[in-house]
Order: structure tokens, then C-alpha cells, then sequence
């Protein structure tokens, strides 16, 4: 299948705060992330939109991932449960700090409520205030003498393997697109789903 990548970004902070979440839903930073958590959360909410590219990753991969300096999730709870998810990483650029929004999206059962808008807004608001909760590497302006702690840059990918308002989401929170690719992917013939994403039986 030929998938198209859209790679967006935002060189300064939004204007506008992020509007308020709906009564009943919390977003919090999951400090204690365990590479089964974050698995779990990959499952859920790519399930059903093929992200695969994780599934078989070792725990060890996870780790490793998850100790990236500065990596953080941040997840959107609603009756009790996950109802979403973003996961920062802030990367090292001779001009600061870029953040990367690695992975952004909602659970199925959140879809629908009006929150894909909202998450995004606080994910976005998170990733240029990042490196003011983190201890990142200082001591010059080049990557290899450490990096410029402010954020000077946010950026993401998406797909056509993503939800199908992905791409205008985050076009409507200020993203400008960068760079557009198109490569053939072995791809399933359909989504996985949830189930199957979080590990349970086919």
C-alpha cells in the first residue's frame, strides 16, 4: 500500500491557551510510566488505525524508549479509564530544543466526544513548556556539547494510516506541513483492532 507521511511543525507557541477539558475528564503526566503501560496505551489507541511498527518491540526496546531524557506521557483519563494519550520527546538542535509529539490519539470509546481538539491543544502547550520540567543536557549551542534548553520547535508525523481528521486536527491547532513522503508499506488488510493491539486473543 502507498502510505503519504505529513510532517508539520510550529516554530512559536500558540496565542490561545488550551480551552478546558469537559467536566469528568483529566489529562495528568504519567511520571511513572512502565514499558507496560506504554505499550498498552500504543495498543489502544493505534488498534485501530494499523500502527504496528511497535507491537513486537522487546521490553527492552520500551525502556530504552522511555528513557529517552525528557520523554513524557501525558494521559487523558475519563471514567476511569485511559481515553488517550500523548507521548513527547524533546530532541536536540544546534537552535534549542525541538519537541517532537511522538505518538497523539484518542481510545474508540473517546472518539466522537469533541476531545481529539482539546487533547491536542494541551499536548501542544506541554511540548513548549517541556524542557521547563525537565533537566535536559546543557553547556553549548551544538548537539554534541549538550543543547539550548528552550523549546524553539514543535513537530509531528502523520499518516494516511491515521485517523482520517489527523492531519486537518492539526493543521486547525497552527501546524504548518514541512515535508510530505509517499513509500509502499506492507500494510494489513485491515486495523488490528484494540483487542488484538493490547495483547489479547484473536
Amino acid at each position: 500500500m502507498n502510505v503519504t507521511t505529513t510532517t508539520l511543525q510550529m516554530r512559536q507557541p500558540p496565542e490561545a491557551a488550551p480551552r478546558a477539558l469537559p467536566a469528568g475528564a483529566r489529562l495528568e503526566r504519567a511520571v511513572g510510566i512502565t514499558p507496560e503501560y506504554a505499550r498498552f496505551l500504543y495498543g489502544l489507541v493505534g488498534g485501530p488505525w494499523n500502527w504496528t511498527d511497535r507491537l513486537e518491540w522487546t521490553r527492552d526496546q520500551w525502556a530504552r524508549e522511555l528513557a529517552v531524557p525528557g520523554t513524557e506521557f501525558w494521559v487523558l483519563y475519563g471514567e476511569g479509564v485511559p481515553w488517550g494519550f500523548v507521548q513527547l520527546q524533546p530532541l536536540p538542535a544546534a537552535d534549542g530544543t525541538h519537541v517532537e509529539i511522538r505518538y497523539f490519539g484518542l481510545a474508540e470509546q473517546a472518539i466522537g466526544r469533541g476531545l481529539g481538539g482539546l487533547l491536542l491543544e494541551h499536548g501542544v502547550e506541554a511540548a513548549w513548556s517541556l524542557t521547563a520540567r525537565q533537566s535536559l543536557p546543557q553547556g553549548g549551542s551544538l548537539p554534541q556539547d549538550g543543547w539550548v534548553p528552550e523549546a524553539t520547535r514543535v513537530w509531528v508525523h502523520t499518516c494516511s494510516l491515521d485517523g482520517p481528521a489527523a492531519l486537518a486536527n492539526y493543521q486547525a491547532r497552527g501546524f504548518v506541513i514541512s515535508l510530505t513522503e509517499d513509500a509502499e508499506q506492507a500494510v494489513p488488510e485491515r486495523p488490528l483492532g484494540s483487542w488484538a493491539s493490547t495483547g489479547g486473543p484473536v
